[in-house]
């Protein structure tokens, strides 16, 4: 008997036939051989493959969130071949597919799909696992089983969850249709709303995306409770529940009354702290003043410097004027005072508060810490001797007025200006005959107040020194005639001929040097007092007169004299031994005449002789008159 082994796998596109040699013996015969022939005809059978069709199954693992009724396997046969689960694709062939056990929540479809519970697999912390046991069959009879292991894997997404469960709302009867009351949240993922109780809800309904609460038409005084479902929308049976209180109330609809309904005030700077600026008389819609709430609203400078204690707007801190920051404000503070009903909803009114700080004129002026001044007695009429920089701590800062006590005149040749504070010269000085001042300078404030009689003054005393000026000298210069003798050096070179000494007055002024004659050829140069010769390719001797002219000071106090220079210059290439060194002769002063004339009147002889008889007749009376006693 010739049989298919069990392990045995036919395919007649490969080989479709098979040749088998046979051989017999029987005791005492001969051995027999003969061949059988097996062919191999086409046709559909069914065969399951491994790992489906193993003893231990085919495992798939899934997580516990797939939304329900998800395709998690599909069994897919082949023609003439294996059969094969692959997931997600239909079967194509009129097959059949049963299931051969019934607990598990798993579906199997006439189709050969493996679908998720109808209602999601249950949360759970462990992997849970689930065994289906599948035959297949087509319409010939031929048939095939599998073994197919699901495990679903703990969830890895955030559960539903509501971080508040009981919420309470007041809402006023006059809420108008459509309007939110109220919104609930819940955390976790794909998360949607719904009421659950009661079942029809007729004054409210929820956003199923937004968890907005919303009114469905203008209520009026009640009392509702809503159960809040939230679900996530791939696995609805992950959900949590929360409870929302809505109460509606009546209305009120008066804001609170007040008296002044704007308060505009001028507070003095030294206002003290805790100083009341108003009292507010405000009263509800029932004419009382109970249940209400005062409160101060604006810039922080405002509320840091007022606040309220009850219905009373009181001074909180300094108004200090004398500061640049209360000038950025203009010395004025805005405010808002307001003033809050009790109940729903909130009622309130709006005061608003101007302030002005007004200046008040606190402090004396201040005379300076040095107030000594030097001036030169030959300064010029107008010359600034100073300036008082008196100062003064009332805002604006050092706004002064100076004046000088007993006015300008002989005995006081100086005046003061009366907003700078420079005193200036008016008048001759002389140290000979006084050699400092004392004066007498008063420091008004005039601009912290505009009454006279509150101005602060201050007398401040001030030294003016005389600084004696030494009379110009002229300039002295050692010999004030030269006679040179240089040999000249090379063209192009400089060559230094003398070095003039010359001094100026006792303070050391500065003297200036400069060539006023007998250099119009150009041959010489000043550096300082140095006379310096430019050699050029002159052939012969030649001899140069200069008129150097020293001087010190300028305009009206000029004060210069003039050197006479004598150079003799032998041309370089002449025949004659070098000089080295220039021959320094002082010539011999001749006496200078000074011609003086004067003017003399010269009376004519009539006038002598007539001057002469008229002084005999004098002398002639006056001895005959002593004869006579």
């Amino acid at each position: 008997q010739v049989t298919l082994r069990a392990d045995a796998e036919l395919d007649a596109h490969r080989v479709n036939q098979y040749t088998l040699t046979l051989r017999a013996t029987c005791p005492g015969e001969d051995e027999v051989e003969e061949q059988l022939f097996v062919q191999v005809m086409v046709g559909q059978v069914l065969r399951c493959d491994t790992p489906f069709a193993s003893a231990e199954g085919d495992i798939v693992q899934v997580l516990a969130d797939v939304a329900p009724r998800t395709r998690l396997y599909a069994v897919l046969p082949q023609i003439l071949g294996e059969l094969t689960v692959r997931q997600g694709f239909p079967s194509p062939y009129s097959l059949q597919f049963r299931l051969r056990n019934h607990n598990t929540p798993l579906t199997l479809t006439h189709r050969g799909l493996v679908l998720a519970p109808d209602n999601g697999f249950q949360p759970s912390k462990d992997i849970q696992t689930f065994r289906l046991e599948i035959e297949v069959m087509d319409h010939h009879g031929h048939n095939c089983s599998g073994t197919v292991r699901v495990e679903v894997l703990p969830s890895r997404r955030t559960r539903v969850t509501f971080p508040e469960l009981h919420r309470s709302v007041t809402v006023t009867e006059d809420t108008g249709p459509w309007e939110v009351v109220t919104q609930v949240r819940a955390r976790g993922e794909n998360v949607r709303y719904a009421i659950l109780a009661p079942v029809a809800p007729v004054l409210f309904t929820i956003d199923e995306v937004t968890g907005e609460i919303r009114s469905t038409r203008r209520l009026e005084v009640a009392h509702s409770q809503l159960l809040i479902q939230a679900y996530n929308a791939l696995h609805p049976a992950d959900h949590a529940t929360a409870t929302v209180n809505i109460t509606v109330q009546g209305t009120d609809r008066w804001a609170p009354r007040c008296v002044p309904a704007i308060f505009v005030s001028q507070v003095p700077e030294t206002v003290s702290p805790g100083s009341t600026l108003v009292t507010l008389r405000c009263t509800d819609s029932t004419g009382t003043d109970e249940g209400l709430h005062f409160a101060l609203e604006g810039p922080a400078v405002s509320c840091s410097h007022f606040c309220m204690e009850g219905p009373r707007l009181k001074v909180n801190t300094t108004l200090d004027y004398d500061s640049e920051a209360m000038d950025t404000m203009g010395f004025q503070f805005t405010a808002t005072i307001l003033v809050t009903a009790g109940g729903q909803p909130l009622r309130n009114t709006r005061v608003p508060v101007l302030v002005t700080v007004t200046p008040v004129n606190e402090f004396r002026p201040a005379c300076p810490n040095s107030a000594t001044f030097t001036v030169s007695e030959r300064a010029a009429f107008g010359s600034i001797v100073g300036r008082v920089a008196g100062t003064d701590r009332d805002y604006p800062l050092d706004s002064l007025e100076y004046s000088l006590e007993g006015g300008s005149g002989p005995a006081q040749p100086f005046s003061i200006d009366r907003h700078t504070g420079e005193i200036r010269v008016v008048g001759p000085l002389n140290s000979q005959q006084q050699k400092s001042y004392r004066l007498v300078v008063r420091l008004t404030d005039t601009k912290n107040d505009l009454d006279p009689a509150k101005w602060h003054s201050r007398l401040c005393d001030v030294s003016v020194r005389l600084q004696q000026t030494v009379p110009d000298q002229l300039p002295v210069c050692i010999p004030e005639v030269q006679e040179l003798r240089i040999t000249a050096g090379s063209p192009g070179s400089r060559q230094p001929v003398t070095r003039l000494a010359c001094h100026g007055s006792p303070d050391g002024t500065v003297l200036t040097y400069t060539i006023v004659g007998g250099n119009e050829d150009g041959h010489f140069q000043l550096e300082g007092n140095t006379v310096i010769y430019l050699p050029n390719h002159q052939a012969k001797p030649r001899t140069f007169a200069l008129l150097v002219e020293v001087w010190s000071g300028s305009g009206a106090h000029r004060r210069s004299t003039v050197v006479a220079l004598v150079v003799h210059v032998t041309p370089w290439s002449t025949p004659v031994p070098p000089s080295t060194t220039a021959q320094q002769t002082t010539l011999q002063k001749e006496p200078l005449i000074v011609m003086r004339t004067e003017a003399v009147w010269h009376p004519p002889a009539w006038f002598v002789a007539v001057l002469t008889l008229s002084g005999a007749l004098v002398l002639g009376c006056m001895a005959w008159t002593l004869l006579c006693r």
